[in-house]
Formats: structure tokens, sequence, C-alpha cells
């Protein structure tokens, strides 16, 4: 800024100085030349002062003019001058000062340097010391929040408490490094935070910050590469540069996988921009120089491919692992967000956080916001709990387009189809209970069943993912039942591709295959499709296609058999749905009985979860009403969509 303010003060002057030498130092009144030929005949012009062609003279009234001699010469106006006793004085011709000479030479190269400057100034990032321009390649593109600016505190972070113990320390540290110094201790130079999209880790970087009042320092991994070779290493430079002197401070890298992956991975060897971005980073961290104060924090969704030089002590030395909230975390960070929102006094947030299994910090965000918005819409001043049902629905099976006409045909193929993924999800053991059941297109898919786990689960069984294969092939074979071979439609195309691919993952990942055990045969990352697996031979191939087809035939015989057993219900509840469209668990619990089905309830603030049935067998009832189930029925999955 101070260089830019000299500049223009310079070009400032050049300018006054120039204009200047060109103003008349004495303000007279034009004449023209026959006004003062006329004047001197009447005796009317007292004195005149003759430089080159100008001339300026006083009138016997004592005012002033001046006029302009004719480039034609005048020989007449020298004998009218002394005929009528004027005064007559001759100057020489004016010779500017040798300054004023160069300064007017000069001012066209002034204003080519400073035109030139103006431009070198925009492109290096403007004025003040931008980073935006092309010239900046080099200069680091974190953006600076001051200690003032950060609001964000632990207060507005909720369900990750393991986390939050594991960075406290930090800000005792940023607080009051003598505490730790004075035993010798060390805080960790970096932090790693790991964990599934919107859990939270940027929001608990900038709390840090802003618990300890320091300056943070935010960028992203991929702000660091660019084409040119050795532009991201200079950008990793420059970004400690500028940290140190705001020392102690927290630089929080986003996304470090961008620029952190393992090296030799690539094919420019040691010399490519991403690996010399990444040694360079190494160096800043635990190098000759010491980082006093200078914590480094970085999120990533992917620990596993980041380079081992990174993840050791003296770099990240400490992982944080930011994962989904359980439900007493999901009931916290709802209570966050309802902060900003008018709830209504039924809406409870420990039964929304029962309703919503595997939801981020970011998913339960984006409900409250989706329920407010339906409020909104309904012209409520409050948001309730049938708004959030609503909302939950939205996120969980897409938008209803009730806008889309669907022939009756089309609306009976879809409600045998929804109506196959629930009757086997209901039969088969350690399945998820049903929430809803609809043949309104919702997103991309023309039906949807809904199943929501009773409580969060962190491992499956075998028998629980069989019952996700049977569930999976429901859909196809109640079209199959219904309208023979050849009226199969494509809308099982889906549930096809994720049965496929957890029988896969039972063989090659999960040990679960009696022929080839508790071995792993998964392909390497990177390996290019089709290229053939270096792990396994071309026969153990063949067998592991053939383990996948047993477990998809063994599935699809026993869903088959069970619908079979249960033709009466499946047509029940295709007939349930073409009345109702939607129907809910406890409309499924009827239909399971064989009891004639209850018209949908009118929404109450009680159960957000809308079931009220486990997830084995049906409903309690008289042993000839019982859908009939098999004893190693294997099991169903979540939501199914045609």
């Amino acid at each position: 800024m101070t260089k830019n303010l000299i500049l223009w003060l310079i070009i400032a002057a050049v300018l006054f100085s120039v204009f200047q030498g060109f103003e008349s130092k004495t303000q007279s009144d034009p004449f023209t030349y026959s006004e003062f030929v006329t004047a001197i005949e009447q005796d009317r012009v007292r004195e005149v002062t003759i430089q080159e062609l100008e001339v300026r003279g006083v009138m016997m009234d004592n005012t002033t003019f001046k006029t302009t001699l004719p480039l034609i010469r005048d020989d007449e106006l020298m004998p009218d001058l002394r005929a009528h006793d004027v005064e007559i004085t001759v100057l020489p011709p004016e010779e500017p000062s040798i300054w004023h000479q160069l300064l007017v030479a000069s001012f066209p190269i002034l204003i080519i340097i400073a035109v030139f400057l103006f431009f070198m100034r925009q492109m290096q990032g403007g004025a003040g010391g931008g980073r935006g321009g092309p010239m900046s390649f080099g200069k680091s593109k974190a953006k600076l929040l001051g200690e003032d600016q950060v609001k964000t505190t632990f207060a507005d972070v909720a369900g990750v408490d393991e986390a939050k113990e594991e960075v406290q320390e930090l800000v005792e540290y940023l607080r009051d490094p003598s505490k730790f110094q004075r035993l010798g201790g060390q805080i960790p130079r970096g932090v790693l935070m790991a964990g599934p999209p919107g859990t939270g880790k940027t929001l608990l970087a900038k709390a840090i910050a802003g618990e300890a009042k320091v300056p943070f320092f935010s960028i992203s991994g991929s702000d660091f590469v660019e084409m040119f070779v050795g532009v991201g290493a200079s950008r990793v430079r420059d970004m400690f540069e500028t940290a140190k002197k705001q020392s102690p401070c927290i630089i929080f890298i986003d996304e470090i996988d961008a620029v952190g992956r393992h090296r030799g991975g690539g094919h420019g060897g040691g010399h490519d921009e991403r690996e010399q971005t990444l040694n360079q980073l190494l160096v800043e961290m635990d190098g000759f120089e010491g980082n006093e104060g200078v914590i480094v924090i970085a999120a990533t969704n992917r620990p596993d491919v980041l380079d081992k030089a990174l993840l050791r002590p003296g770099r990240f030395d400490r992982q944080v692992v930011v994962g989904l909230p359980d439900i007493r975390g999901r009931e916290q960070v709802l209570k966050v967000h309802m902060r900003k929102v008018p709830i209504a006094e039924s809406v409870e947030a420990s039964v929304i956080a029962r309703g919503t299994p595997g939801f981020s910090g970011a998913d339960l965000a984006n409900l409250v916001n989706e329920a407010a918005l339906f409020a909104a819409r309904a012209n409520k001043r409050l948001v309730t709990m049938e708004e959030f049902e609503k909302a939950r629905d939205k996120i969980m099976m897409g938008a209803e387009r009730r806008s889309m006409v669907m022939g009756e045909k089309e609306k009976e193929n879809t409600a045998y189809h929804e109506a196959g993924h629930a009757i086997i999800g209901r039969l088969v053991p350690e399945h998820d209970p049903i929430h809803k059941v609809t043949i309104i297109p919702r997103g991309r898919a023309l039906g949807v069943t809904q199943f929501l786990p009773e409580a969060d689960k962190y491992s499956l069984s075998r028998r629980a993912i069989e019952s996700q294969i049977c569930t999976l092939f429901g859909g196809r074979i109640a079209e199959q039942m219904t309208l023979g071979d050849e009226g199969i439609t494509t809308g099982a195309s889906n549930d096809i591709e994720r049965a496929t691919e957890l029988a896969r993952n039972m063989v090659t990942k999960w040990g679960l295959s009696e022929k080839l055990g508790p071995l792993h045969y998964g392909e390497d990352e990177g390996m290019m499709p089709g290229s053939g697996n270096p792990n396994y031979s071309g026969a153990t191939s063949k067998i592991i296609d053939e383990e996948v087809r047993d477990i998809v035939d063994r599935c699809y015989k026993r869903a088959e058999q069970l619908l079979h057993d249960n033709r009466d219900i499946l047509e029940a509840m295709k007939g349930a749905l073409m009345e109702y469209e939607t129907i809910d668990s406890e409309q499924v619990d009827d239909l399971m009985a064989r009891r004639k089905v209850r018209p949908p309830r009118d929404w109450h603030d009680g159960d957000f979860n809308g079931h009220t049935g486990g997830g084995g067998a049906g409903v309690k009832a008289d042993d000839a009403d019982k859908p009939k189930e098999s004893k190693d029925a294997p099991i169903g999955g979540p939501a199914e969509g045609r």
C-alpha cells in the first residue's frame, strides 16, 4: 500500500509541474488583433509588451489585455505604436528551465513505467499484497482468520466427545505453553482428523482456534498443487513463514490426501509436483527449523492412502477419529442445530435421534433445515414432528414426485415389487424393521421400501448379510410370480447390483466362503479393471465366481419360497398400496397377520420411528394365520427402491 501511494504522489507531482509551466502567470482580458489596432488609433493604449507573437498591454484606464500577432508580418504596427506615443517593451523568447525540459521530455516514459508497474502489481495479486494474481504462484492461498474472527467454540461441536477430549490439551498448550514446557513435555506438532464426510472435522478445528483465541489459517490440500513443478513447495514454505509470524497459531489443511498420498505410486517418479509438495511439507513440519507455537491440523476421509512419513511421530503423530455420532451424540447435535429454529414443545430430540441411525452431523443439520422449510411452506410458526418426519423421508428416500403420471399397470407392477421387498424383509431373521412402503415416485425410484434399524449397528453377521440379499431379490421375484418370466421389468437393476456386491464381498473380503475360507481376495487399489488380479490365480477367480453365484442362488430360492408360501399376503399388500399409496409399519403388521388393514393414522407426535414390530417374523397371531417362514431363512436389507 505504501509503495503504491508513493508512486501516485510522484505522478501527481510531475503532472502538476508540467501543467504549472504551461499556465499563464498573468490573467488578462483577451483582445482580437482588430480591436488592438483600433485601440491604438483611438489613443486608448498606454503600453505594450511584446514577446514573440504574444502581446500584453495596459490601457489608459489601467485595464490589461493580451492578444496575438498574426503570422503575416504587419509592417505598420510599430509606426502606429510610436505615432500614438505607446510605450513599447520587447522581451526575448522565453527559455524553459532545464528541469522543466527534463520533466516534459520524460513525461511519456514516466507514464509507461507507471502503467507497467500497475499491471505488474495487479498480476501479483493487487494492492495490499493479495494472493489472487496469476504471478502469485508461489504464494500461499491460506485464508487467515484473526483470533477475534473465530467465534466457534466447543459448545458448537456435539456428538464427538472423545475427539474433543483428544484435542483439549492443544487448547491448554496454546493458552499456556509454559505449563507443558516446565515438565519437558512437547505438544504434538500435527493432529490428523480422520472420519467420514460431514462428521465435523473442520468445525472441530475451528473450535480449537476459537477456544484458544489464536489465529487460524485454513487451506485445502488441492490449493498446493499446480501444473508447474515447484509451485506447491513454494506455497508450503510461504504458508509456514507467514504462520511463524502469527505464532502461536493453527494451520488447518482440509483434504490433505490430495497432496499427502503414498510417494512412488505416480508416473513422475520423485520429480512430479505432488511429491515435491509433500516433501516440502515433511521438511517444514519436522525439519532443522522448529515450528514452535505452530500446530498443524489436517482432515481427511482416507487416512489409509497417506504417506507413512507423514504419520510418523514428530509430524502427524496424533490421529483423532471423528466418527459418525451414536444415538446420544445425534441428540446433542440436533439440540445444537435446533437452537436456531422455533421448535414445538412436543418435538423431542431424543426421539428424532433414535429414528436417524447412520446420520452424520451434516445430515442432521440438513434434517433440521428441511423440517424448517416444510413448516415455512405450510405457513406454520413452529416446526413440529410432522415436518421432521417429512424431512427424514425426503433425505432418506428422495423428494416425492407426485406430478409424475404413472399408468395403472405401472403402479400395479410397482406395488407388487415393493410388496415383495417388504414381505421378505419382514420374514427373514436379523433384518431391520420396516418403516414405510410407498409407490409414490421418490428421487429416481418409482417406489421405495424403507427399513430403519432399532439401534446403531457396527457389524453384521453372515445371517444378516444373507437376509439383505434375500430382501433385495424380493421385488424381482414378486414381479416374476405375478407378471411371468416375460413380464419382468428392469426395475430390479439396482437391487441386483447391490446383492451381487454383498455376495462378492462375503467371498473376497469378509472370509464368509466355505471353500475359500478366511482369506482376502480384494483387488489392489488403482489396478486397471479387467487387467487381472496378481493376488490370486485364474483358478481361484473361477472359484470366487462360483461361490458368489452359489450365495446368490441360495438366497434367491429362499426368498422365492417365502413369497410362494405367502402369496395371499403379497396380493393383500399390493391392494393396500394401490388404495393408500403409502403404508406404514402398523399397516404392514396388519397385513402380515392377515387382518384387515387399518386406515392411515392421523399424525401424532409419538413414535418418530413409525414402527412397532421387531425385525424377525410376523406379529403374533393364530397359527393358521401366521405368515409361513423358514427357520433358516436368510436376511433382509435397508431401503429398497425400484
